[in-house]
């Protein structure tokens, strides 16, 4: 995962380099580039921030965008969905390496999702804010994918249901995995705007925390 890095300072190198959301790199310009749109774009929106915006915090002139993008609008839809798609990624591999305890690869899947949301806050911000400005295909591109890290959950709420593993709150006399899926999505996507790194709380702690509420949800106590 990339190094955290919040909203409102000005975008630094990765600790690891690379392409947006942790790929190996090497500082070259586009990757400067994305790093600066993440910044501006969960700062002030993508509407408002102009190609000259971008450029001058990447130090570059504005035609160099053109180089490596076709348009700020194609810049846009590459970081959300690449960060996206490694989301999507780090979910599965998490999962993966739980066991096939269906209570671990849940707590696993949970823990994973909100450490993306702390160490990766302004990537989620503008993955989920400036979501809207996509282009439909590009858009429809990246509900496919958050249905498939949905769907993974739902189907763990599901199986531990079958093994008697969870039970959930009762409602209209019955349960749904999809709502308790959602609402656990739902509290662990927020993370991203109110987390801030270097306060009382270590974005590893936020994140078993949030594992451990989720695994409450589902009726099973004192599991770390």
């Amino acid at each position: 995962m990339v190094k955290r890095r919040t909203a409102g300072k000005k975008p630094a190198a990765r600790s690891n380099g690379g392409e947006p959301g942790g790929r190996n790199g090497n500082g070259a310009p586009s990757h400067n580039i994305a790093l600066a749109a993440f910044d501006l774009f969960a700062r002030q929106g993508f509407n408002v921030t102009t190609v000259r915006d971008i450029m001058h915090a990447c130090g570059l002139t504005q035609g160099a965008l053109y180089n490596h993008f076709s348009s700020k609008d194609q810049l846009l839809a590459t970081i959300i969905i690449q960060t996206q798609s490694e989301l999507e990624q780090e979910l599965e591999v998490a999962v993966g390496k739980a066991g096939s305890d269906v209570v671990d690869q849940f707590h696993a899947y949970v823990r994973c999702y909100a450490l993306r949301h702390t160490r990766n806050r302004t990537e989620a911000l503008v993955a989920n804010r400036e979501f809207v400005w996509l282009e439909p295909t590009k858009r429809n591109e990246v509900r496919i994918s958050r249905r498939r890290v949905r769907d993974i959950l739902i189907g763990l709420v599901r199986r531990g249901l079958k093994e008697k593993a969870f039970t959930l709150p009762p409602g209209e006399g019955k349960e749904d995995a999809k709502i308790v899926a959602m609402a656990i999505l739902n509290f662990c996507t927020y993370i991203s705007q109110w987390f801030t790194a270097g306060g009382a709380w270590s974005d590893e702690a936020i994140a078993d925390y949030h594992a451990q509420m989720a695994l409450r949800l589902v009726g099973v106590m004192g599991r770390s």
